[in-house]
């Protein structure tokens, strides 16, 4: 038995609580899963898992060896890369989640120069607005405007997210520019569903915040279907400035309520503590930072300040 394979397949399993998830995230069929945690637990002399038709949960055994496991499995991974990158390139596989508001129109140049530079790293990025916990869905990291779910997790903030309010000019012309944030309640709107801190919307000008409770026509998980709707000319959205700013700019969308500024939201890159010396994830981190350190093209595009404080959610 290769020990350290069936350790790493052994902390999968925990990490999902499924054989079949583990089985699909490391690209093996799921028997050769289950002979790998049996011969594990064969050596070990005990049950690692208590196993139902319908659950799979640690067993005390298992609890206690899953703590040194999870850091053992991601300090070898990373003296292996090490040891790659002494010889050549780094190479292996980086499993990353990200929000399809950043990754469209945003990420693809990052991945590139990215892996121009390491060309023996392969990703596989998946592309969801589901929010997800990295170590339960095995992923190195995700890429969301949520905080860490767990004491398990890690946060390293990028960047602001700024948002605004826009529509048509077609619509505008028919229903009228608000003047006021109360305006808004007298419009058909499109709102994000994800957002913390849900139907509170606080607008700030100056020393003055207006704070509301806004009702939406349309409540939905994807900015791109909310930038769709509003051109269609059907109400007024609210979008993040990474996917306002395109259609703004080329007067598809204008801008609503300008002199009020909205909170913003920390975009982070979120990833497993127990891969905080990640030798391919920490080469990652730094191609974004540096991407997407100090001004950010979309808001300059639109004249954009610092963002107002932030949101709390």
């Amino acid at each position: 038995m290769d020990r350290l394979q069936g350790i790493e397949t052994f902390v999968r399993v925990a990490q999902c609580s499924s054989f079949a998830e583990a089985a699909r995230q490391l690209r093996v069929s799921r028997s050769v899963v289950t002979t790998r945690v049996q011969q594990l637990e064969e050596y070990l002399g005990g049950p690692l898992f208590h196993r139902t038709t319908r659950s799979v949960r640690l067993s005390e055994l298992g609890q206690a060896f899953l703590r040194d496991c999870s850091d053992l499995i991601g300090r070898a991974s990373d003296i292996m890369d090490q040891m790659r990158d002494v010889r050549g390139s780094p190479s292996g596989m980086l499993r990353i989640h990200a929000l399809p508001g950043f990754v469209l129109g945003h990420l693809a140049k990052v991945l590139r120069d990215f892996q121009a530079e390491y060309p023996g790293i392969q990703l596989d990025l998946v592309v969801s607005d589901t929010v997800v916990d990295p170590v339960k869905a095995g992923f190195d990291c995700a890429l969301q405007i949520f905080g860490p779910a767990s004491e398990e997790l890690i946060a390293r903030e990028l960047f602001s997210v700024q948002r605004i309010f826009c529509a048509s000019p077609r619509y505008l012309a028919e229903h009228g520019m608000p003047l006021h944030p109360g305006d808004l309640l007298s419009h058909r709107l499109g709102l994000y569903s994800n957002y913390p801190t849900r139907d509170k919307w606080v607008f700030s000008r100056g020393d003055q915040q207006t704070a509301l409770d806004l009702k939406a026509a349309l409540l939905t998980n994807s900015v791109h279907l909310l930038a769709e709707y509003a051109q269609e000319h059907a109400g007024i959205v609210c979008l993040p400035t990474l996917v306002a700013s395109a259609p703004i700019c080329q007067g598809a969308l204008q801008w609503v309520l300008k002199d009020y500024a909205l909170s913003a939201f920390p975009f982070s890159v979120v990833y497993p503590r127990s891969l905080k010396q990640s030798y391919k994830l920490r080469l990652f981190l730094e191609s974004l930072t540096v991407r997407f350190k100090g001004s950010l093209p979309w808001d300059l595009a639109l004249g954009l300040g610092p963002p107002a404080p932030r949101a709390k959610g």
